[in-house]
């Protein structure tokens, strides 16, 4: 009989605000795709930072991105495993970093989504080695931001070609 490990360790998602942020706001926890459901998360963040100055969102990002490797090194932890597959604070992450200065607009949206995913899921080399070299919550992070960088520079050419 086969034995799921990620399934054997509860995440305190709902008491611990640590865990909270890092299952994404509880998208973590689905029981399909999570780091989908972690970037579909991240889609209303980006929609509300959209709004703020670019200074602000890129300040905002970082800070994301920086609180990321503590909030998801600590939660992976806590849990016991590395990168556990519901810790979707680095998809939020990403996305936030495919989606800079881009505008709001549905289309741009739904290609950046497409984009980051299409990069976290292949992991196409460097993305490839950070995620296998690198641990604790700076590995957990590096590959989704390499992918969200990857996303931005197809994001910023097709801007300029199509806008």
């Amino acid at each position: 009989m086969e034995i799921n490990v990620q399934k054997q360790h509860n995440p305190k998602v709902w008491s611990n605000p640590v865990h909270f942020l890092a299952f994404g706001f509880g998208s973590g926890l689905a029981p399909k795709a999570p780091g989908t459901f972690g970037t579909l998360a991240a889609i209303p963040v980006f929609f509300g930072l959209s709004f703020l100055s670019i200074w602000a969102y890129l300040l905002i990002t970082a800070a994301v991105c920086i609180c990321g490797i503590w909030i998801c090194g600590k939660t992976s932890k806590d849990m016991g495993v590395h990168d556990h597959s519901g810790i979707v604070w680095d998809e939020i992450a990403g996305y936030l970093i495919t989606m800079i200065y881009i505008p709001n607009k549905l289309w741009c949206i739904a290609l950046g989504f497409a984009l980051f995913r299409f990069f976290d899921i292949l992991k196409p080399w460097p993305i490839s080695f950070l995620d296998k070299k690198i641990e604790g919550g700076l590995g957990i992070m590096l590959d989704d931001i390499a992918a969200g960088i990857f996303s931005l520079v197809i994001m910023q050419i097709t801007i300029k070609i199509f806008l």
